[in-house]
C-alpha cells in the first residue's frame, strides 16, 4: 500500500527536477556534447583569461572579480527575462554552461591564491 504523496513545494521540486533530468536523456548526442563542451571551453577560457587579466589589468583582482561577478549577473538576468518558463533552447544552453564554467575557474583560482 502507497501513501499518497502531499502537494508541497518540495514534492513539486522533485518532480520538475526528475522531469529535466529526463528531459536531458532525452535530447540528442548533439545537445549533450556541445552542453558539455561549453562547460570545458568555459572553464578553460577562464582560467587562461583571469590568469592574464590579473596581472595586466591596473587594480588587479577586485577589478577582474567584479567585472566577472557583473558579467555573470547580467547573464543570469537575460536568461530568465529570455526564457522564462518554458523549454531552455541549445543556445542559453551553452551560455549557462559557458558561465558555470567560467565560475567554477574562477572559485578554483581563489582557492588555489587563498583568498
Amino acid at each position: 500500500m502507497t501513501i499518497p504523496q502531499q502537494r508541497t513545494r518540495y514534492a513539486a521540486f522533485e518532480r520538475r527536477l526528475g522531469r529535466s533530468l529526463l528531459g536531458q536523456l532525452r535530447r540528442s548526442w548533439r545537445h549533450a556534447s556541445l552542453a558539455l563542451l561549453s562547460l570545458l571551453v568555459g572553464y578553460f577560457l577562464s582560467q587562461n583569461l583571469i590568469s592574464l587579466l590579473l596581472v595586466r589589468v591596473p587594480g588587479g583582482r577586485s577589478v577582474v572579480v567584479f567585472t566577472l561577478v557583473l558579467v555573470m549577473e547580467l547573464l543570469v538576468r537575460l536568461r530568465t527575462r529570455a526564457v522564462g518558463g518554458e523549454e531552455t533552447p541549445l543556445v542559453w544552453v551553452m551560455l549557462d554552461n559557458l558561465r558555470l564554467g567560467t565560475t567554477y575557474s574562477a572559485v578554483l583560482e581563489a582557492f588555489k591564491l587563498g583568498t
